[in-house]
Order: C-alpha cells, then sequence, then structure tokens
C-alpha cells in the first residue's frame, strides 16, 4: 500500500503531549472533513469493537479511568499506565461517546471501524521469487568473498555496504526490531543474528513471548522476512548479506494473520512500548497504521489513534528507540496543501476524501523524531512510486524502482532479500528502503554506542550524501508526463531530505 507523513508539523492538542503540540504546531480541531467511522456493523452492539483511551499517567486516574471503563461496558485488555494508554474492548455502541466524559480521559476513540473478530505494508507490487535456475546465474556472476546472490544486491554497492561490513560489520549489542508482518526466524541467513528475547506477537495489543510467536503465521506474509533479511543478513556464505550484517534483528508481529494483514494502532502502541523495554536500538516501521492512510485531528477517533500511538513512540524515544519509517508509494508530494485519500477506511467501506497532511498524519511516519525515508533506484534517482516531501523526507535509500536496470545477472531494479521458508525474491518500496535506513543507523550505533535517538538521526543526516534535485523535469516511469516536483537545494531537499545514506561512512 501507499502513503506518507509529514513529521514535522504534527501538533497533539491534548494536554499529554503540550510541549509537543509547540514544538510541532497541531492545531486544534482545525483539520478538515474527514468522514467519521460510522459504518453499519458499529451500531450493532453485539458485535465487538477495539477502543483507545488516553489518559494522565498518575495511578490515581488511570484506576479512576478504569473504573469508568468498566461503568459504560467496556473491558481492559492491557493498560500501559506509563504512557496513559489503555486498550479496551466493548460491544457498547456509545462507549466512546461515554468514555470521553469520564474524568481524567484526555483522548478516546475506536482503533478500528470493523469488528475486533474481522496496521498496511509499504511494498510496490506483488513479490517475484527466485527460482533455482536464476539463483544459479547469480552465484555464477558472484566474486570471490561475496555471498552467493551477492552479484544481484546493487542496493549494498550503491550505498557502500559491501565495503563497509569489511571495516565493521556492526555490534551484536545494537537490536534492530522488525515491527511488521512476523518474521520467519529460521531462514539460514537469519537465524544466527536473530534474538528472541527481543521478539513477540502484539496483535491483539498485548505482548505474547511465547517462543516462535513472532513467526509469519503463512508464506503469505512475507514482508517482514524480507525487511529483515535486508538489515542483517548474516555473512555465512549463504544467499544474501545484509547491510549490518553484525547487528542483531529482531521481529515484532503487529499485522493481523488474516490476508488483509492490517496494522491495527493497538498492536503497533504494543511493540513500540515491548521494544522500548527491551533494549532495541532501532525499529523499522514499513507500514501505516490502519484503518486510516491519513489520521484527521478534527475526528475524535482519529485524533485519539494519533495520541495513543504517538506516545507509544515517543516513550521509546525516552528510552533510547531511533524509529525509522518508510514515506510511501502514492508518488505523494507530503508537503502539499491537499491530497485525495480514496483507501480509508480500509478495514470497511472507503469513502473518498480530501486532505491536509499538515493536519491530517500518516502514523507512524509523520509523528515527531521518526526517520522519514524516501526511496531510490540503481541511478540514484527518486523511485518513481516514492513519496516525497520538502521539510518531510529526512533521508533517501534504495527501494527498488523497475524502470531502472543495474548491471547485474538478474537485471532486476528491485531489491533481492529473504522471504519465508528458506526461500528469496525481489520487492521494490519505500518499505524496501528503510531497512537501508535502519541498518546504517545501526550501524552508526555500533559505532557511537552512547548516541541518543536525536544524535543517531543527525549522524544519518551529516553521512548521508545529497544528489540534489534533479535539473531536468522529474519523469519516473518515462512516459513523457512529469510526475513531481522537486523543492530545496544540494544540501536539503524533498525528493532525498539530507541525501541518500552511506553506510561506509557511517563505519568510518
Amino acid at each position: 500500500m501507499a502513503h506518507l507523513r509529514s513529521r514535522r508539523r504534527l501538533a497533539l492538542a491534548v494536554p499529554v503531549a503540550l510541549s509537543l503540540t509547540a514544538s510541532l504546531g497541531f492545531l486544534p480541531a482545525a483539520a478538515q472533513a474527514a468522514p467519521r467511522a460510522a459504518s453499519a456493523a458499529r451500531a450493532a452492539d453485539a458485535e465487538n469493537f477495539a477502543y483507545l483511551v488516553n489518559t494522565r499517567t498518575d495511578h490515581r486516574t488511570n484506576e479512576s479511568v478504569k473504573k469508568a471503563i468498566a461503568k459504560a461496558g467496556g473491558t481492559v485488555v492491557v493498560a500501559y499506565d506509563r504512557i496513559g494508554v489503555i486498550v479496551v474492548h466493548s460491544t457498547n455502541p456509545s462507549f466512546a461517546q461515554q468514555i470521553r466524559k469520564a474524568p481524567g480521559v484526555q483522548s478516546a476513540g475506536a482503533s478500528r471501524t470493523s469488528p475486533v473478530t474481522a496496521a498496511g505494508t509499504t511494498d510496490e507490487g506483488a513479490v517475484q521469487y527466485l527460482s533455482k535456475a536464476e539463483a544459479a546465474k547469480i552465484a555464477g556472476g558472484s566474486t570471490a568473498g561475496e555471498e552467493p546472490l551477492e552479484a544481484d544486491q546493487w542496493d549494498l554497492r550503491a550505498i557502500g555496504a559491501d565495503k563497509a561490513a569489511k571495516v565493521d560489520p556492526g555490534s551484536k549489542k545494537v537490536t534492530v526490531a522488525v515491527i511488521d508482518v512476523g518474521v520467519d526466524d529460521t531462514h539460514p541467513d537469519i537465524a544466527p543474528n536473530f534474538s528472541p528475547s527481543q521478539s513477540a506477537n502484539c496483535v491483539s495489543g498485548k505482548a505474547d513471548t511465547t517462543y516462535g510467536s513472532w513467526r509469519p503465521v503463512d508464506a503469505d506474509h512475507y514482508h517482514g522476512t524480507h525487511v529483515a533479511g535486508e538489515i542483517a543478513a548474516a555473512r555465512n556464505g549463504i544467499g544474501v548479506a545484509g547491510v549490518a550484517p553484525g547487528v542483531k534483528v529482531s521481529g515484532i508481529t503487529v499485522a493481523q494473520p488474516d490476508a488483509n494483514q492490517l496494522f491495527f494502532p493497538e498492536s503497533v502502541v504494543c511493540a513500540f512500548v515491548f521494544a522500548a523495554d527491551h533494549g532495541v536500538a532501532i525499529t523499522n516501521n514499513s507500514y501505516y497504521v490502519d484503518p486510516w492512510q491519513y489520521n484527521c485531528m478534527d475526528d475524535p477517533d482519529q485524533r485519539a489513534i494519533v495520541d495513543s500511538v504517538n506516545r507509544a513512540q515517543l516513550y521509546a524515544q525516552r528510552k533510547g528507540t531511533l524509529n525509522v519509517a518508510a514515506a510511501g508509494n502514492s508518488n505523494n508530494d507530503l508537503d502539499s496543501d491537499a491530497l485525495v485519500d480514496a483507501s480509508s477506511p480500509d478495514d470497511s467501506t472507503p469513502v473518498t476524501r480530501t486532505v491536509d497532511p499538515h493536519k491530517c498524519f500518516d502514523v507512524p511516519t509523520q509523528l515527531p523524531g521518526v526517520v522519514t525515508v524516501s526511496a531510490t533506484g540503481v541511478t540514484g534517482a527518486k523511485s518513481y512510486y516514492s513519496s516525497y516531501g520538502d521539510g518531510v523526507v529526512d533521508v533517501a535509500a534504495p527501494g527498488g524502482d523497475k524502470y531502472k536496470i543495474p548491471d547485474t545477472p538478474s537485471k532486476n531494479g528491485r531489491i533481492l532479500s529473504t522471504l519465508p521458508n528458506n526461500s528469496y525474491g525481489f520487492l521494490q518500496g519505500t518499505s524496501m528502503a528503510t531497512p537501508h535506513v535502519a541498518a546504517v543507523a545501526a550501524l552508526l550505533k555500533s559505532t557511537h554506542p552512547w548516541a541518543t535517538p536525536a544524535q543517531l538521526q543527525a549522524l544519518l543526516k551529516a553521512q548521508a550524501d545529497n544528489p540534489g534535485c534533479p535539473t531536468d523535469p522529474y519523469d519516473g516511469n518515462g512516459d513523457g508526463v512529469v510526475d513531481a516536483t522537486c523543492v530545496g537545494g544540494k544540501k536539503i531537499n524533498g525528493f532525498y531530505g539530507f541525501g541518500i545514506v552511506n553506510a561506509l561512512r557511517a563505519v568510518k
């Protein structure tokens, strides 16, 4: 799926984030007309819906609100008292309206527009599995010292990751958590660097650490395994290599186990808190939180989603975790005055609406302190699908581009990485660019172990190479039509932010 965020202008107009509001400029109840989640199913009081209730963090308020939740017909699934977020299920169709009136409640709303029994990823197009014949062809093009399939990994060479691995492959003390659809830790390229103790299943909103709970439910849930391999596939003489082959990687599953693979906000809240509490240095977020591509602050349900996820990701930052997120694949200008959202809500019946991305936010991408990533192809140009925006994108990285053909055995412009069941395949998207940035951040953390999230973000920007805005009109797919306009200069611009990350420079 495709979407994006404009993190710098976020401003939560709720008491819990007054300092955030002041610095990011959220306007109180000043978004735009956004359709409410008023589906027919919601009116059916026999169905169980999920809600987020956000409160002050003192013990007395938490206990008072929990009693009010029970009185309004709600059941607490899990309470994150440290950040004042409570996940609730209720069959009362008026639950949200009632609980908003309770003393101590700062925001509350439904986290989805469909029943609980019923957040999307940002890869562009279907996966292309690598056949045995193709693998043999690629292996035939490898040179001494390379992994068998490394000849096809143009993305490693584009950011100097192949050379960086010889200098410093990264520290085992640094873990990148892949918040996604699950990670197949039995894959031989992932197993050597996988951290079970920092992995969990957060689908319910409450962390399940049962051994193996983080694994994908089936081979169709391949996205997280591909991302994990891009980050930390071991240099072990098997398959591919990751950008940071010496660091640890973990999996935190947040996607629903069905075919839709939706990422609901209570699952993402759980993931950020779990990562922070388990010593994760960096989280990789190649998705947007469902069911809304953009969450508008004048809608109480969507406002509660922004509030709760933001509390969780800020908690992670305070605990020392850097959060990296994909810009999206709509080729949208995230700094524009208006965008059309025709996909929300994606768990029931979408309604076409026009949104201002400065007032309606892609979560978690547009949240404060989150590193926003755009995608490039083999030539270093912005990928045709990648969203962008001056003052929105922080850095760029290889995400693949089917229109830009590399000089590799497969001639495939997408990104080759690991897939479940000991397989490999190609994907393209800002989902693939994000793990490259997360991995370079892990290399920086390995080199600068005491760096805070803010310092790591500054280091990411400092080591990036910025090609500047293109001199010719941008035509990503070569059809003769101008597809996007780059705003900014050589140092900072809307296509690349501060530039394309550089793994070799990060370790030097």
